[in-house]
């Protein structure tokens, strides 16, 4: 009963953080200078006055923002995230077409860093001193300190141009056999750079916090314990050290998950990746207003119910957690 109330009120901070999510991407939106009509007018090679206030008066862009803000806020909890100006679709149609391109790349990514990241913050750990800690040490600094689309760029001139083992871009080859398992593993072939630049950044922040967290677990009274009892090294890691270690990096996993959405727009220009990142660039270039509103809401709800599935994994792997409100 404690655990449904909790996600209950869970569920309803969600909603208010969602609603004033909208309100304030709106009106950033509208303070913004320019409008859709001002990119049909350009499109048009230009247009008077009494052409351009017809236009806004079509898109009821000529009424009040408190009207505005009201007929969008009460679309949006239909379902409704609008028309597409640019795409002449609805954007609701549009991202969900976008959408598995940008989960597949952006869930690989995340899953291969964490795993990674842990992996060698624990071996970090366990050998403080050695020359593979050092090693790790320099390519976390490196990974966190170089933008990621630079890093996608050096990838892409390296094994694309100069070596060309990966393709260039795209997510998969129009010529590639009309089979499942060879679509699949064309699609994995052009994965791989994309996800090694959008996993770097984070693989450093994870293997760097898994590394300290470690070094807290295995310094404290109950490892001292386990090790007079006569345990292997081995049960020590993984039985006692790791899961207490754990928690932490599973919240910094939940709390990125918003900066790897953001980075996948970078990483989605660099490799030409056809999700969300791409439609998101090139409706902030044609001034699609309804769309770029659609992606920024969709986002921030990805990130929130990212949060609250991290609360619950949190509550299942750290029995501290599940008391509390």
């Amino acid at each position: 009963m404690a655990l449904l109330m909790t996600i209950l009120q869970r569920l309803a901070y969600a909603a208010l953080l969602l609603i004033a999510v909208l309100v304030l991407n709106f009106s950033m939106m509208n303070l913004a200078p320019g409008d859709v009509a001002d990119t049909i007018a350009a499109s048009m090679g230009g247009a008077d006055a009494e052409v351009m206030a017809q236009i806004r008066a079509e898109y009821g862009l000529d009424q009040p923002f408190l009207v505005q803000l009201a007929n969008y806020i009460g679309r949006v909890l239909t379902f409704d995230l609008g028309y597409s100006y640019f795409y002449n679709q609805p954007v609701t149609k549009l991202i969900f077409e976008r959408l598995p391109a940008t989960l597949l790349l952006v869930i690989t990514a995340q899953l291969l860093a964490l795993i990674v990241g842990v992996l060698l913050g624990v071996f970090s750990a366990r050998h403080p001193n050695g020359i593979a800690n050092y090693f790790v040490t320099l390519l976390a600094l490196f990974g966190y300190a170089a933008p990621v689309f630079w890093t996608g760029i050096l990838l892409l001139i390296a094994f694309s141009l100069k070596i060309p083992l990966f393709p260039v871009g795209g997510m998969i080859d129009v010529t590639v056999e009309d089979n499942f398992f060879a679509k699949a593993v064309d699609i994995a072939h052009h994965m791989v750079l994309p996800v090694i630049t959008l996993g770097s950044i984070f693989l450093a922040l994870y293997s760097r916090l898994c590394r300290a967290s470690m070094l807290e677990v295995l310094g404290s009274d109950y490892i001292r314990t386990a090790k007079a009892k006569g345990l292997t090294q081995r049960e020590i890691t993984l039985k006692h050290a790791l899961k207490n270690a754990l928690p932490p990096v599973v919240t910094l996993a939940g709390l990125q998950f918003s900066a790897v959405i953001s980075g996948a727009v970078l990483v989605e220009t660099v490799f030409s990746w056809p999700g969300l990142g791409q439609l998101a660039l090139t409706s902030i270039l044609a001034r699609d207003t309804p769309t770029i509103l659609g992606i920024l809401f969709f986002s921030a709800l990805v990130v929130v119910v990212g949060n609250l599935l991290t609360d619950m994994v949190l509550r299942a792997i750290d029995p501290r957690v599940r008391g509390r409100a």
